[in-house]
Parts: C-alpha cells; structure tokens; sequence
C-alpha cells in the first residue's frame, strides 16, 4: 500500500534530513514511525501526501507521488495532523467534515449521510454541529479523524495523534485506531500507544531506518532505544 524506494530528503544543503530510506507497508497493516525529535517522522508523512517532494521512488497503493497523481493520491490518503487547530478551518465539525467529500465531487446530501456515518461509527454524532472554537483539544482530535473518515481514505497517516490529550481522550484514541480496518502509518513518541495500536515498528535514526519489526520485539529492545535516543515504553520500565 505504501512504499519508500531509496528515499532522501533535505531541509538545507548539506544537512540530510532522510537518507536512502526504503520500507513497505502492506494493505491493512499498523505501523508505528518512531524516533527521537528531528529524525524524520513528520517528513515521512508529508512525503507520503506530497507536500514535500524528495528524491527516490514512493507510492501509494501502486502509484508513484507525482505531481500528475496527487489528486487521486490525496483522495485515498486521509492526513490527521499534529496540530488539530491546522486542520480544522471551518466553522463547525460537520462543515469540515463535509468540505473534503464535496471538494472532490459529492453532493451535499451524499456528503453528509457519509458524516453522520462516520459520527455513528465513532460515537461523535453530540459534535455534529459543535462550533470548532468551543469544543476540547481531544474532541477536536477526535473530530479530525471523523473528518479524515469521511473522505473513505484507504491510508490513514496520523501525526502525533495523543499528544497533549488527557488520560481519557488518550484511551478514547487509541481504542477508534483499533476499530479502523484502514492500513495506518502513525508517528508517535508516545509508545505505550505505539504499542496498543501497532503491529509493526519502524525505528528512525540519523535518516535513516535503524530497525523494523515487530513492535512485541522493538518495544522492549532497551538498547536499541537507547542508541536511538528513545525509552522503553512505561510499561517495560
């Protein structure tokens, strides 16, 4: 489904960001993107969406991110951001949600049956027609995946999806990404929820891939955290 071929990446001359990464993801899997500040994470995704462009060969679900492909690249990846504020522009949740679908094409009506849809799916329908300004930082990162949902992506990249949420709103996170059958890619340094929610770990070091496997093996490898400037989730401490 995704795919990184020999992939380098700089911010500035002479300072590699991403060097020579190459990785898969297969349909339906969940995989965790980990590694220290500054190793590359956040760069993957946008990569992924094209937002950056870089040198190698990516692909999404078999076609190669070019510019001549972004649109239909774009309309089978669904992006949930760090920051929820940069993805939620419009005035309530259900005109957000709304906005993507009829962007590429669906009528109003069609639209909104698929938002209530994905409302029922996750137990939001109560945000429906909530102002974004009045809700909370995790009902508006639940309110992003919602959004993101409705575009019926086949790829769901999530950028740092638990970030500063509450215990509650963590658990509520982690337990919508297990119900999703959409192949993930998420980015987190919290990797206690790496490990509830991914089967597979990818490891970033210096640009490049130090490790891939398992998250069961990777998460309790303390040494191999350790060299990444990492720590073993809490649970293994």
């Amino acid at each position: 489904m995704l795919t990184f071929r020999d992939v380098n990446f700089t911010y500035e001359k002479d300072r590699p960001v991403l060097r020579g990464v190459s990785f898969s993801v297969r349909e339906g899997e969940a995989v965790g993107l980990i590694g220290a500040n500054g190793a590359g994470k956040s760069t993957v995704l946008m990569l992924l969406t094209g937002l950056l462009a870089g040198e190698g060969e990516i692909t999404v679900d078999g076609l190669p991110v070019t510019r001549e492909h972004l649109a239909e690249i774009r309309s089978r990846i669904g992006f949930v951001m760090q920051d929820s504020d940069s993805q939620m522009f419009m005035p309530t949740v259900l005109e957000d949600m709304l906005f993507g679908p009829m962007n590429y094409g669906l009528s109003r009506e069609e639209a909104e049956r698929r938002a209530d849809e994905v409302l029922a799916r996750l137990d939001l329908a109560a945000l429906k027609t909530r102002h974004n300004h009045r809700i909370s930082g995790g009902e508006k990162r639940m309110a992003a995946i919602a959004t993101v949902l409705t575009m019926a992506p086949k790829v769901l990249l999530l950028d740092e999806p638990t970030s500063a949420l509450d215990p509650m709103n963590r658990r509520r996170v982690i337990r919508t990404l297990n119900e999703l059958r959409e192949t993930k890619l998420i980015t987190s340094h919290d990797l206690d929820m790496i490990y509830d929610t991914c089967s597979r770990v990818l490891v970033l070091k210096d640009g490049r891939i130090a490790a891939d496997g398992p998250a069961e093996e990777i998460l309790k490898d303390a040494a191999l955290l350790a060299d990444c400037r990492l720590e073993l989730p809490l649970r293994f401490q």
